[in-house]
């Protein structure tokens, strides 16, 4: 079966105002950049995936993007799965690839937020959620992933340092990454600890903070990778996996991640502990721990010890979200989880510059959407 390999990317700044672009601009700015990163031209492209702008766009939007880049893609894709979406997207076009119904991909998505006009016309709210679950108080992402904290301190002893040194040892990795949204503010243990309470026990710097930005990588097959004028990313393995949510499964802080991150790992040939750096979906430092203990890289339960034992820096022993995750970064609607994804190619890439880890033999890049509903999980591998 045919590899597919990533071989070129693009990722913007992030910002905290749309600043007069649209998610239409953005993703057309950063396809074309990734595009000549990777050696091609827009005729080269015949399949292109790409995900809602959350606040925005959904019906047509392969067309519209596609039109609008001046493609004409013969694979198209549109996939929604929440923060599991950009692992998905990269999953799929892979396939697209191995199966021969595509030679050259485009993965593109981005979005804007304006804090200013967010609820002058409230959001569709899904059914079961709106009539099992906001009736009983888990009023949306903030309470639920409170209540995973909470429920995991509980049960095994989690400290809220523990929590808290994931933000810290994140922005650590962020102050070298100039395109992160706080590259110039360092962070302790004890800021995040004495940051307002948002929803108990998370304060403020351990929940991500939604912005406008872009990014896109281009794939393509293992043939067509060897001329590419970087280090190909072959994407080895994904793997993905749905459970109800979890107010109905029979225990809280057991994820899907169980399933995708053993999917991926066994369609790579590989093993968490092959794994030489993670980037891990960050929505909350409570989703971070609970998807390392899931992925398999610790026991359940034991993930506030592994976070205390490692260095989880891009300088440390065990590199984590190395270009300071959507904590440190930002986090562009549904695209937020594509700035792990362009993370893990460009430290397999020897690209990373000032903050390039020690080892970057294989990657493992996990998202999560909804409360640990819609998992996806890749594990990447920088050409020999």
């Amino acid at each position: 079966m045919p590899r597919a390999a990533v071989i070129g990317y693009c990722e913007l700044a992030p910002s905290k105002r749309p600043e007069g672009r649209t998610p239409l601009g953005l993703i057309a700015d950063a396809s074309r950049r990734a595009l000549a990163d990777a050696g091609l031209q827009p005729a080269d492209v015949d399949g292109i995936v790409v995900c809602p702008a959350m606040m925005q766009y959904s019906m047509l939007w392969p067309s519209v993007v596609a039109e609008h880049l001046g493609l004409a893609p013969t694979y198209l894709e549109f996939v929604d799965l929440g923060g599991a979406t950009s692992c998905a997207m990269v999953a799929r076009a892979a396939s697209a690839i191995e199966s021969g119904r595509a030679t050259n991909v485009l993965c593109a998505n981005g979005d804007t937020w304006d804090p200013k006009g967010m609820y002058l016309t409230p959001p569709p709210m899904v059914a079961p959620l709106r009539d099992y679950t906001l009736p009983y108080g888990a009023a949306g992402a903030n309470a639920d992933y409170a209540m995973a904290a909470r429920l995991h301190m509980e049960r095994y002893g989690t400290t809220p340092e523990q929590l808290a040194k994931i933000a810290a040892d994140q922005r650590t990795s962020a102050l070298e990454n100039p395109l992160a949204l706080f590259h110039d503010q360092p962070l302790t243990v004890e800021d995040v600890l004495a940051s307002p309470i948002v929803c108990d026990p998370l304060h403020k710097l351990e929940i991500v903070l939604p912005c406008s930005g872009a990014e896109a990588v281009v794939l393509t097959s293992e043939e067509r990778a060897a001329d590419a004028p970087h280090r190909a990313v072959f994407v080895r393995g994904y793997g993905e996996a749905l459970e109800p949510s979890p107010f109905q499964r029979d225990d809280f802080l057991v994820t899907p991640t169980v399933e995708s991150a053993r999917r991926a790992f066994a369609m790579a040939g590989l093993r968490p502990r092959d794994v030489t750096l993670a980037q891990i979906y960050d929505c909350y430092t409570s989703a971070v721990l609970i998807e390392l203990e899931d992925a398999g890289f610790c026991a359940k339960g034991e993930g506030g010890a592994f976070v205390d034992s490692h260095d989880l820096t891009f300088r440390g022993d065990f590199p984590l979200n190395t270009g300071g995750g959507m904590l440190s970064f930002g986090q562009p609607g549904l695209g937020g989880g594509m700035t792990l994804v362009v993370e893990a190619v460009r430290q397999l890439m020897g690209r990373a510059e000032v903050r390039q880890v020690p080892r970057n033999d294989v990657a493992f890049v996990h998202g999560n959407g909804g409360t640990f509903t819609e998992e996806c999980s890749l594990v990447l591998v920088g050409a020999s």
